[in-house]
């Protein structure tokens, strides 16, 4: 399947809004884009069932509807760690529905942009971490470095446990949530001097980080080659 897996330093950097942000550049580009949260904690009890708000936005930016099902395999109610979540609620995160719901959806589209929970070695269950996801699903990584004090330890240990993991780091973007961080121009360079994959943008805040907004700042370009198909891939 064609897409990408997004991840994080940690949890709050931004995940969401950069996955946004590249289905919007994907979408400018002509191409059909599905997103998928396969796991997703604080959901909300709705009539139709348990929803959250990060799977909701990917599927209203997806180029057509799908069942929300398909896109959130796995909704828990308690703002928890994923495997804690299910643990309550007795379900096992199987990564082999996970499979089939990606592939479904990636039957529908040119590209699929798959936004993990959390970071990298968050766990889903016995031996399960999310990263595995990422390589089950065969996806090349594009990690979110959320940029305030201690993103350069938090990038570079996941830039390694990504390695570890046999998958590729398609490139990295840096996203603004500290505004006021000190010397941010200096942990930018050391970012980019460490992490030798390329960086494919830096994100300001943004008073409306819609992903029309966010787009822009993400050059495609800098980390994705093309092939055959009018798909950018790595």
């Amino acid at each position: 399947m064609h897409g990408y897996f997004v991840t994080g330093t940690d949890t709050d950097c931004g995940k969401t809004a950069i996955s946004l942000g590249l289905m919007a550049a994907l979408k400018a580009q002509g191409l059909r884009v599905l997103g998928m949260k396969p796991v997703a904690s604080g959901c909300t009890e709705t009539p139709e069932g348990l929803r959250n708000a990060d799977a909701l936005a990917l599927l209203a930016a997806g180029s057509h509807a799908v069942p929300y099902a398909r896109l959130n395999s796995y909704a828990f109610a308690p703002a928890i760690a994923p495997h804690l979540a299910a643990a309550e609620a007795g379900v096992r995160i199987a990564p082999e529905s996970i499979l089939t719901a990606a592939r479904a959806l990636a039957a529908e589209a040119d590209c699929l942009v798959v936004e993990g929970a959390g970071g990298w070695r968050v766990p889903l269950g016995a031996g399960l971490f999310m990263g595995d996801l990422a390589r089950l699903l065969d996806l090349p990584v594009v990690l979110v470095v959320g940029l305030r004090l201690g993103c350069i330890n938090h990038a570079l240990l996941s830039r390694d446990a990504i390695a570890a993991s046999g998958c590729r780091l398609a490139g990295w973007v840096a996203n603004a949530i500290e505004p006021e961080m000190a010397r941010l121009a200096d942990n930018l360079a050391t970012l980019e001097h460490l992490i030798e994959a390329p960086c494919l943008g830096q994100v300001p805040r943004l008073e409306a980080a819609i992903p029309e907004a966010i787009a822009p700042y993400l050059d495609l370009s800098a980390g994705l080659e093309r092939d055959k198909s009018p798909l950018f891939r790595v």
